[in-house]
Order: C-alpha cells, then structure tokens, then sequence
C-alpha cells in the first residue's frame, strides 16, 4: 500500500501541530506507524491522500451513522451556509432540533446546546452542582467525559492510549473534588457515599462505557446508580455523547430503561458538525443563566449549520427504524467472525456498538480493560488498515457501524478478518 503522501504531509504537519495531528489518538503511537491522511469520504468508504480506499469502522467517531456525505445532509448544510454561517443570535432550527431531541429523550424536557460533548458534560456538571449546592461528583475510572480540567482523572479514550490517564497541567485543586469509582462495582460507588454524605452533586457515568473499548453496564448497574442518586439528593448525569441515537432513537436511556436527571449529547446530534447538547428535568435547567445563576454561553451554540445537519438526521433515524436492527445485524455478522477466528479473544457489545480486546479474561472494568494486550492488537490493525480495512488506532475505542455499510461491505470485512486472524497464529 502506498502511502508517500500521507507520511510527507504528517513529516510536514509535526512542525505546525503536536505529535503532527489536532486530537492525539489520531497520531497512531500506541499502534506505531504513520497516520493516513483522509482526503475524502462517501458513504461507508474514505479515501486517503494517495487514493487508497477504506472500508470505514471509525465514522468520524461516531457522528456519521448515516454514512459519509449523505447527501440529504449535505443539502442541508449547503443550503444553511447559503444563507449564513453563523449569526450569534437565536435561529429556528434550534427550536425545530430541540423538539426532535425532547420526542426522542423525554427526560430532556429543557436543554441548552453548545459545540462540543467536552462542553456539554463540563456543563452539566456545573449546573448539576449549582441545583444541589455541592461540591464532588464521582466518575468512573476509565470513563472520559472530554477534557475539561476537572474530569480528566482516570480518564479514557485519548488519555487511556497515551498510557497517561492524568493529565500535565491540571492542578490538583481542580479535582479535589472529584471521586473516583469502579465502573461495574456497586460497593466502591457505596462507599464514596458513606464517606462523603450529604456531598455529592453527581454521579457521571457513560451507561455504556466506551472509551476503554466498550464495556457494558452489568445486568442492575444503572437501575442501582438511579437507586442511590435518588436516595442521597445528588443528580444522576447520564454522559450519552457516544451512545445518544447510536444504541437506538432513545439512546442508551431508552435501551435499558434508566432515566437520569440530566443527559449530555454529542456526536450523532450535530449530523457531523460539531455540536453538543446538555440538558435534563425542567427544574433543573432553569438554574442556567438568563433563568438561573448557572453561568454558560458559546458564540457558535446552536449555530445553523450544525443544527441543520441534526434535524435531517434525527429526523431520517425517526423515519428509518428499520436503519438499527441493520446495524445490530451487520455489527452480529462481525462478532460472530471474530469469535470463531479469534476464540482466545474479548468481545464486547451492546445494539451495534462492540469491541474487540486481546484479552485472556472476560473485560468488565477499567482494570481488566487495562490487561489487553496492546501489541497483538497493533498487529491485527495493520493488517485490516493495509487490507482497505479502517478501524480505531486503538485497543481501547470501539467500531462503528453505518447505514451505508453493505452487505459486500461486511462480507469483505469478515474475510479480511479472517485472514488477519490467521497471520496472528503465526
């Protein structure tokens, strides 16, 4: 595979950005190698800057489920942009975007949309914290919430492939407050409660944790952490960035049947454009500012052209629920090659979100996570990205599927799967 212009743009790029890239997963130091630089993308397929073509499992991350360039969504975009890319002042289609996410979510009965998930959870902290009058939150370990100061502690993700969890520059006053649990343990939560009472804003928690690999919630997990936030007076925050209208039109909320105080959203809500949305109970959001003394506002909030991506793509996930029973179908084909090649290995999954870890033992937790073996999976992603296969360049991210993956497209994949597994026994 030829990759000349990909490596003379990353040599090029390392004098202008950190590590040569703007978010460092992309950097591919814990797979080794040079990054490939994406040129374009079209339905289920992106094509690097010397023209070799992907099968794509990364989907820009999540936020394309519809596939690449859709082009209802693109029309959208094109014609928003039309007529102004952004005004700094209040638009129709946030309203419009607003109902779609509150029939999808009725836990979301008022919100506030912002540009990025770090933002949204940053967000919905403070106003978690400013509702209950109270200081500490708990996370879990290996569950990232973006990058905001306070929440980079054991965190996922980017961090987690990094091998440095925390993070320079973060002072240790900003996260005083901030409690660390065992994502899956039941006593560890308990016990931060009994050690801090009558404390705790918040419990943050991805309901499916995604950001370690995927982990799933264990059967009773949610319904406790929903159990003990209503018991102690502090709000539940149900951190659904990854998994909001990607585990179903309902989000991860919906598909277990937990309803948390207060959601955030990201991803798939901005169609591809950068956006985010945090929001919960009535009586909680009227604590943010103009309403509230919860202070928070952003220039490009809501701007138009993101809100336009999210109505044609919420609304086509409304119309289409036929698009996650493919998806789960397509994601079920998949798991079931990598089980058969691959027996020694992990599978996680949960609707059409998995995960595959080079792992000995079942991975439920952020230590068992941690015990993968990172080399072997280097290996197995070479060999799929030099055979037009794309997935994470990391242990510890999980694979999208989308409504442009075909058929051929999964066939493929599970051969090239197949014979990646074979090279591995050698």
């Amino acid at each position: 595979m030829n990759t000349q212009k990909s490596n003379q743009l990353f040599e090029e790029s390392k004098d202008y950005f950190p590590g040569g890239v703007n978010s460092p997963v992309r950097a591919f130091q814990s797979v080794g190698g040079v990054p490939v630089f994406i040129d374009r993308a079209e339905g289920s397929h992106i094509y690097d800057a010397d023209g070799n073509q992907y099968i794509d499992y990364v989907d820009s991350w999540g936020p394309c489920i519809l596939g690449h360039a859709y082009q209802p969504v693109v029309d959208a975009v094109r014609n928003a942009c039309l007529s102004g890319l952004s005004f700094g002042a209040p638009t129709g289609k946030e309203l419009t975007l607003g109902k779609l996410i509150r029939e999808c979510m009725p836990s979301i009965e008022m919100m506030r949309m912002v540009s990025s998930g770090t933002e949204a959870v940053m967000s919905a902290i403070r106003t978690a914290r400013g509702y209950t009058g109270r200081d500490k939150i708990i996370k879990f370990k290996g569950c990232y919430h973006g990058h905001s100061d306070g929440l980079l502690v054991k965190a996922g993700s980017g961090a987690l492939t990094g091998s440095a969890p925390d993070s320079a520059g973060v002072p240790s006053s900003y996260t005083k407050h901030t409690l660390l649990a065992q994502y899956n343990q039941e006593e560890s939560v308990k016990k931060l409660f009994l050690e801090n009472p009558d404390a705790i804003a918040a419990i943050v928690v991805e309901p499916v944790a995604a950001n370690m690999g995927l982990v799933p919630p264990k059967a009773g997990f949610l319904e406790f952490l929903r159990d003990i936030c209503t018991r102690s007076g502090a709000l539940l925050i149900f951190d659904e960035v990854i998994t909001g209208f990607r585990m179903g039109i309902n989000g991860a909320q919906g598909y277990y049947g937990v309803i948390p105080d207060m959601t955030t959203l990201g991803k798939v809500v901005g169609g591809g454009m950068p956006m985010g949305v945090y929001g919960g109970r009535k009586e909680i959001m009227e604590k943010v500012s103009p309403l509230g003394s919860v202070y928070q506002a952003g220039t490009l909030s809501g701007n138009p052209i993101a809100t336009a991506a999210g109505i044609v793509t919420i609304q086509t996930l409304l119309e289409h629920p036929e698009i996650y029973s493919n998806l789960e179908s397509h994601a079920n084909k998949l798991i079931q090659t990598l089980k058969e090649a691959l027996p020694n290995a992990q599978i996680n999954q949960a609707a059409s979100l998995f995960s595959l870890f080079f792992a000995k033992n079942p991975v439920v937790d952020y230590e068992t996570a941690l015990a993968s073996d990172t080399k072997t999976y280097a290996k197995y992603f070479h060999y799929l990205l030099e055979h037009g296969i794309y997935t994470a360049p990391s242990q510890f991210e999980i694979l999208f599927l989308s409504a442009a993956h075909t058929k051929e497209d999964i066939a493929v994949t599970c051969q090239i799967m197949k014979e990646a597994a074979k090279q591995l026994s050698k």
